[in-house]
């Protein structure tokens, strides 16, 4: 699952084309309309046909699961449902999906059996995989993320499955909702002194007896939504084209300087918890001037740092409660 990680989680400046018929004429005409075809262009650039807004859908990755959920459409299959489970409890299950695989492979067999209206997966899923899943159904495949524009790829792709579900006035509302949460954050900050505040955000990993850690810089997900509250992201490091993550290890802490730093961990995979684990005694982590002052905050589990809407809200909630309290 470490590995998955890693290429996870979540925008691109070019939106979809997408098309779905929709009405805001009575409810008496309301199911005739909703019956109707839906086509949409997903990010690869097939074309996706349905008979009518998709009920029975699958998410191979647990970003579009998360998508899935906060438009109130719960998914019948979802890949690694215990790893679901533990890292993205900010947005939980509502039902029992049956758990289809991997998210790097899912089983097509197990897919079919559940006979879905939709398969919604992203480009992390080997085109291979995804050519044997259209076999079973249509698939809404998305792009998995996008330095350029995290928050608009996340918007893009809540936008397409509430077309491809026939829950786009539920996406509008969840953007809305998001946006004033960002204001709301950005004003709580500014008035406690806050405004441009250096913060560094990572997580962790010990592999081997090694630690590795994981920069969130400007074009990750996180880092957006940290720039959106008005911190300033300390991290020089460079950050890959899709999700915005780099590289480094506890020397490279060093040139980070005198910063607020927070990370996210989870108490059930004992190896995401290197920053109160084998650092505690590492004299290069204890002798960091963020260390040294206290300034370091470890932020609550399960708020998945490559989902949607939601995660991002309850994060900038525990980003503000950490810096001001």
């Amino acid at each position: 699952m470490k590995r998955l990680l890693l290429t996870t989680a979540i925008a691109t400046t070019a939106a979809l084309a997408l098309t779905a018929c929709g009405t805001t004429e009575p409810a008496a005409d309301d199911a005739k309309k909703s019956a109707e075809p839906i086509t949409l262009t997903d990010s690869t650039g097939e074309k996706v046909e349905l008979d009518g807004p998709a009920k029975k859908v699958v998410g191979t990755e647990w970003n579009v699961v998360e998508h899935l959920i906060t438009l109130g459409v719960d998914p019948v299959g979802v890949a690694d449902v215990k790893g679901y489970k533990t890292w993205d409890t900010a947005v939980p299950l509502k039902n029992e999906p049956k758990d289809i695989g991997t998210r790097g492979e899912p089983s097509v067999e197990t897919v079919a059996s559940l006979k879905p209206d939709l398969i919604v997966a992203t480009t992390d899923l080997p085109p291979a995989a995804v050519k044997q899943l259209r076999k079973v159904a249509p698939v809404l495949t998305l792009k998995a993320a996008d330095a350029a524009d995290p928050i608009g790829r996340m918007n893009a792709d809540l936008d397409a499955i509430a077309k491809a579900t026939g829950t786009t006035q539920k996406s509008e509302e969840l953007k809305k909702q998001f946006q004033a949460k960002l204001d709301e954050g950005k004003k709580k900050l500014a008035d406690a002194g806050l405004a441009g505040t250096k913060y560094a955000f990572a997580d962790g990993y010990v592999v081997s007896n090694q630690v590795s850690i994981r920069p969130y810089t400007s074009g990750s997900l996180i880092g957006a939504v940290n720039e959106k509250l008005g911190l300033k992201n300390a991290w020089t490091v460079k950050g890959d084209p899709a999700y915005g993550l780099g590289a480094t290890d506890v020397e490279g802490l060093t040139k980070l300087g005198d910063v607020q730093f927070a990370y996210v961990a989870n108490d059930g995979d004992a190896s995401s918890t290197p920053f109160t684990g084998v650092l505690a005694k590492d004299k290069v982590w204890t002798s960091l001037p963020f260390v040294k002052k206290g300034d370091v905050h470890r932020l609550p589990d399960g708020i998945w740092m490559f989902g949607g809407p939601q995660s991002m809200s309850k994060y900038v909630d525990s980003v503000v409660t950490a810096l001001t309290k």
